[in-house]
């Protein structure tokens, strides 16, 4: 099978989290005297950006490779598409696995992400994500070569993957004393939301951040079925411009989500430049959007404790230069 249909259960995340044990960074759970006295809250930051590639996503892609290998599955290797933190992330967990990967990747994706891919060894097959579709050409390589495709999110393995960031945003915040209120999370298929969200106490509520006009997770809730975004609308978010939530990911987080929250590109450059100023973190746009809400209100944070994933720190170095001139 090329993507599991069964939806991934706290179980399965618990399993990802012995396949990835020695293989993925433990980051850490930070906290912040000034995002203390900002909001009148606990802020805890999960910062993925300190993650093996730059980003969560070598858990998912890992742990669904590695299924692969443990299933005899691997021999054709593995194709993916991505706008660049899961095409690192199947890139890496390939050549840990002597695996072969080829990644479709938009013609557009931050420079950065594409050389950084190739350099972990994925071949690189470029498309134009406004006019062509990505899950075509994808399955068309898969076919050719006898490939499985790996999905950027909507794949039991990758959320069960994804979902060990809550296992250790959770164990973390009970070894400091403390009792999570809301976790709050960059959202663009959902893997992460709802991967987290099987990892958590069903008590800690739980809520996706998206760009501005790219909001389809909250919008979705709200209608109670799968919305697309305007295909029109754009953000310097590139990490997050899905096109709307993924059929498995909303299966989940349609019934535990509490909501979502949305930061414009001026918030997401101001919370990227807070992140560099104030917390002496490299955040990339997507990776900032939850903070960028913080930050601007938002986000209700008083008397509660509320941890804000940083997704990744993947960013071109002439937008990061922008956030520190433009957002400061």
């Amino acid at each position: 099978m090329a993507t599991t249909t069964e939806l991934p259960t706290c179980d399965d995340v618990a399993q990802a989290a012995e396949r990835l044990d020695g293989v993925a960074v433990r980051t850490p759970l930070l906290r912040s005297d000034l995002l203390d006295e900002l909001t009148g809250g606990r802020i805890l930051l999960k910062p993925e950006g300190l993650q093996r590639t730059g980003s969560f996503k070598i858990r998912g892609a890992y742990n669904r490779l590695k299924q692969l290998v443990e299933t005899g599955q691997d021999r054709g290797g593995v194709v993916a598409f991505s706008s660049g933190n899961h095409a690192q992330g199947v890139a890496s967990a390939a050549r840990l696995l002597d695996m072969k990967a080829a990644i479709v990747m938009p013609s557009d994706a931050p420079a950065l992400k594409i050389a950084n891919t190739r350099r972990l060894g994925g071949e690189i097959i470029l498309y134009d994500r406004w006019i062509e579709d990505r899950e075509a050409i994808c399955a068309r390589v898969a076919a050719e070569r006898g490939a499985i495709v790996v999905p950027s999110f909507d794949d039991a393995g990758v959320i069960a993957g994804q979902g060990t960031v809550g296992l250790e945003i959770a164990a973390d915040a009970k070894a400091l004393g403390l009792t999570l209120d809301a976790v709050y999370v960059p959202a663009s298929g959902g893997g992460l939301a709802a991967g987290i969200g099987l990892a958590l106490d069903p008590a800690t509520e739980l809520y996706t951040a998206e760009p501005a006009g790219l909001d389809d997770h909250a919008r979705s809730l709200a209608a109670g079925e799968r919305t697309a975004n305007d295909p029109a609308a754009r953000s310097i978010c590139d990490a997050l411009l899905a096109a709307m939530p993924g059929r498995m990911t909303f299966a989940l987080n349609r019934t535990r989500l509490a909501g979502g929250v949305t930061a414009t590109d001026g918030q997401v450059l101001r919370a990227m430049a807070f992140g560099y100023e104030a917390l002496k973190l490299v955040i990339e746009p997507g990776g900032a959007v939850a903070l960028a809400a913080l930050l601007s209100g938002g986000i209700s944070a008083k008397d509660r404790t509320v941890a804000i994933v940083l997704s990744g720190g993947n960013v071109a170095p002439e937008l990061f230069a922008r956030c520190l001139t433009q957002g400061s």
